[in-house]
């Protein structure tokens, strides 16, 4: 690049915002501050980059310190790399990425082990061997976990630490809004919004010459979810907008098992984690029947698409809102030794697993697809890398192995640090980089992301047909059109905030995953057509790969499994100044 080299959103679609008032310069921008992003950091500072990492809570916020059941992996006596990616590919229902699962298994032991070098601690037993428990999928007892039922707890204090002491400078409370590129198309930083005091305040911008997307999954595109707040798809928007490719984004999970709370809950609903199950917890219904024993071989522990559809139909044929986790055999000890959180959790809302079943029923929970990488991280727009849940690496396929999310995190982290090490030379400052000032993305009204659950819970849920999901586009577009009317036509749009931000966001995300639900005519995984019951192989036994075009459409197309990671030659060093 050259001195007079500017940057630019590279579509021309962008969140209407105010120009940035502040900048920092840096030569790797992490966004993100879970187990993928914070892995990511430490391993590029620890090469001598400068690092910068933008959160949109704090540190320790995301959706890594919500996780319960733990981390999977290869550690246990008898257990292989070769028998985790069997359990994964089955799981993945013929849609992951077989070399990127290869790549997850026999790089996730000592990645896990350079986590516990990193700080953490995981539980232990009597002979100092990492407890391992199982859960949905698993043929063996391969999760680590850490405080009975905290394992992202436990991760995200030991990652947050080491950020801390290796004096990594961190953005906190702030909202990524949109890629920045170069001349020649590549990321040079992004545009952001901090809320609240501190030492930056409002829009600005961080300029680098390589993008980190950590920013999570978008569970709150549902009404009722176990994700955070937080959660609301921004850095597959993002992506979007930098004309980036997505992938797989009808296949969101749907944990078997969310603590029912009323059929009008709404927002981060209290998970009871599969590890329940793994210990022997049973799914009754209100007769106290065990009905997932006779529907799979490893019935309550079977893939967590299968006990989300077991537990559906049962409360479709019973007509009731909610199935039963029972766990009374447990007892007193072990409840408070082995799942605490989850103890107190049902007590703070009336209900003693001790002494009752708990009442549970599926809510969104993990999004398989994402921005499409290859299996360094990279995406489709050179210099901008995702991993985590905003990434769809092929890993997960058309179903989330339990436990794979976070391996994942840790080992394409690693990965993506690795790669832009050898492509980005430290301490070369970056290049000027202008701002347009244009909006072209209409914003929604805050009160818009309540409809726009409603719309996907009622359309694009567990349960989806042709015709919820075609109410669903439509009524998605009766959204877009609004707010694009508003702006193209009457030059207006709702005023530029975190509520709106979010809400275009969610609409954006909103809209790629029911088109790529309504092309896809099968039940695969945790997409279930109630019009095409049947895995269809010879003609759905490939991705869905989605693009938003300049004028704001969407393009689907369809890529055979066997192309999955996308290819392209790469990253080159830019040349010294």
């Amino acid at each position: 690049m050259t001195a007079t080299d500017t940057a630019t959103a590279p579509t021309g679609i962008r969140l209407h915002a105010p120009a940035p008032g502040w900048a920092r310069e840096a030569d790797v921008i992490v966004v993100g501050s879970g187990v993928a992003g914070l892995t990511a950091a430490l391993r590029c500072a620890a090469s001598g980059l400068r690092t910068v990492v933008v959160t949109k809570a704090r540190l320790d916020d995301g959706s890594t310190r919500w996780a319960q059941g733990g981390i999977a992996a290869a550690l246990g006596e008898g257990d292989t790399p070769e028998q985790h990616l069997d359990d994964t590919l089955v799981a993945g229902a013929g849609l992951c990425d077989e070399e990127a699962v290869r790549i997850l298994v026999t790089e996730g032991p000592d990645a896990v082990r350079r986590l516990i070098a990193t700080g953490a601690h995981f539980d232990t037993a009597d002979s100092g061997e990492i407890e391992l428990t199982r859960e949905g999928g698993h043929h063996r007892r391969r999760i680590a976990h850490a405080g009975g039922d905290a394992t992202g707890a436990e991760i995200s204090r030991a990652l947050v630490e080491a950020v801390r002491a290796r004096g990594i400078e961190t953005i906190e409370n702030a909202l990524v809004l949109d890629l920045l590129t170069d001349a020649e198309g590549r990321a040079a930083g992004v545009t952001l919004h901090v809320m609240g005091e501190g030492q930056h305040d409002g829009v600005g911008a961080v300029h680098a010459r390589a993008v980190v997307l950590a920013t999570g999954g978008m569970g709150q595109v549902f009404s009722a979810t176990t994700n955070p707040p937080v959660s609301t798809g921004d850095g597959v928007a993002l992506a979007l907008r930098a004309g980036a490719e997505v992938s797989d984004l009808e296949f969101v999970q749907f944990h078997p098992t969310v603590l029912f709370l009323g059929a009008d809950a709404e927002g981060q609903q209290p998970l009871v984690s599969e590890a329940v199950r793994g210990e022997g917890a049973h799914l009754v219904d209100a007769d106290g029947t065990r009905f997932m024993v006779g529907q799979h071989e490893l019935a309550e522990l079977a893939p967590r698409d299968i006990v989300a559809k077991g537990i559906t139909r049962r409360m479709l044929e019973h007509g009731t809102e909610h199935m039963y986790l029972d766990a009374r055999h447990f007892g007193a000890e072990m409840w408070a030794s082995r799942f605490p959180t989850i103890l107190a959790a049902c007590r703070t809302h009336g209900i003693d697993p001790v002494t009752e079943p708990i009442p549970v029923a599926p809510a969104a929970h993990y999004a398989s697809g994402g921005i499409r990488t290859d299996r360094h991280g990279r995406t489709t727009v050179p210099g901008l890398y995702a991993c985590g849940e905003v990434a769809c690496t092929g890993v997960h396929g058309a179903n989330r192995l339990a436990s794979n999310s976070l391996l994942e995190g840790l080992v394409y982290a690693e990965r993506i640090a690795d790669d832009i090490a050898r492509h980005t030379p430290a301490r070369r400052e970056p290049a000027p980089v202008a701002h347009p000032e244009t909006p072209a993305h209409p914003l929604l009204p805050a009160e818009a992301r309540l409809a726009v659950q409603r719309i996907m819970t009622e359309g694009a849920g567990v349960l989806r047909s042709a015709a919820s999901l075609t109410r669903a586009a439509e009524a998605l577009d009766a959204v877009h059109a609004a707010a694009r009317e508003d702006l193209d036509e009457h030059g207006k749009t709702a005023e530029p905030g975190t509520d709106t931000w979010e809400a275009s966001n969610l609409l954006c995300v909103a809209r790629v995953l029911v088109a790529a639900a309504l092309r896809r005519e099968e039940t695969r995984g945790c997409h279930w057509r109630e019009d095409h019951a049947d895995r269809d192989d010879e003609h759905w036994r490939r991705h869905l790969v989605v693009r938003l075009r300049p004028d704001r459409t969407l393009a689907v197309h369809p890529t055979e499994t066997a192309d999955f990671p996308p290819t392209r030659p790469p990253m080159t060093p830019p040349q010294e100044q």
